[in-house]
């Protein structure tokens, strides 16, 4: 167990660091960015349990499956934010106040 450490000590300062910037940020696109960070952390933690589990193989899959929604969530996020940029000229989350209603 001592050789898990390492990697819940990243993965632990990649979910910090995301969720640092998903927080601090006024970007859309920065926001996505930190998201993708904290979903990284979580992919690692996976792996490294699935390292300790009898069958390894039910980490890695669900790390794969972490990985699909995560792709699927920037493709349908940034087309989403392309969208914004058009009709406000800004991915600025505070500048979009008609969102609100």
């Amino acid at each position: 167990m001592n050789n898990l450490i390492p990697y819940l000590a990243v993965s632990t300062i990649l979910f910090s660091l995301g969720l640092a910037i998903t927080v601090t940020k006024k970007n859309l696109i920065l926001m996505l960015m930190g998201l993708e960070l904290m979903l990284n952390a979580v992919n690692i933690n996976l792996v490294a349990f699935s390292k300790y589990d009898p069958n390894p193989e039910k980490g890695q899959v669900m790390a794969i499956m972490v990985m699909l929604v995560a792709a699927s969530e920037i493709a349908v996020g940034l087309a989403i934010i392309l969208k914004i940029r058009k009709f406000y000229n800004s991915v600025d989350p505070e500048q979009l106040d008609e969102l609100k209603n």
